[in-house]
């Protein structure tokens, strides 16, 4: 047997990503995607961070949620206006519950022909700069917490942390 791409079969990332999205679900948990904006990505620019953001993919936070194999698709609210997002599944580098971190990281997107969403303008020459970002979509945003700032009180949110 030999490793060549034809007997690789598809990837395996978006049926994880449905999997542990299911599992957040049934557990009570908030799903939430970190994703490395590039080219194909579409979400509102202004709540990206460092080329990254982190979107809240839970059913009371979106509407026609889609997890497809090629594509995260689905409508939310910023700043009280609605959006529609896509996101390519390569450009997901996360998913994880927002209550206790649990979840699974992904490896960063391979440069290659770009995944390009129907009506989607791709936006060109990012590259992920931190691993540090705030989750957006929610209702209410609330202020940025810097986990390593002792003067931040315990508790707070769950921080996602990438082990290499």
């Amino acid at each position: 047997m030999s490793g060549t791409p034809e007997n690789q079969g598809t990837s395996t990332r978006p049926y994880l990503l449905r999997a542990l999205h299911d599992w957040c679900t049934d557990n009570g948990f908030t799903p939430y995607i970190a994703v490395s904006v590039g080219p194909g990505v579409r979400v509102p620019m202004e709540y990206v961070k460092n080329n990254e953001i982190v979107l809240n993919v839970g059913f009371e936070a979106t509407s026609s949620l889609q997890l497809g194999n090629e594509f995260i698709e689905f409508k939310a609210r910023f700043g009280g206006a609605s959006r529609e997002i896509v996101v390519p599944v390569d450009h997901v580098v996360a998913i994880y519950a927002r209550e206790n971190g649990q979840g699974m990281a992904f490896p960063m997107p391979t440069e290659g022909p770009p995944a390009v969403a129907p009506e989607a303008t791709p936006v060109r020459g990012l590259r992920l700069a931190s691993s540090e970002v705030e989750p957006v979509g929610e209702p209410e945003p609330t202020a940025p917490q810097d986990p390593s700032d002792p003067s931040t009180p315990g508790g707070g949110r769950p921080a996602l942390k990438r082990v290499k």
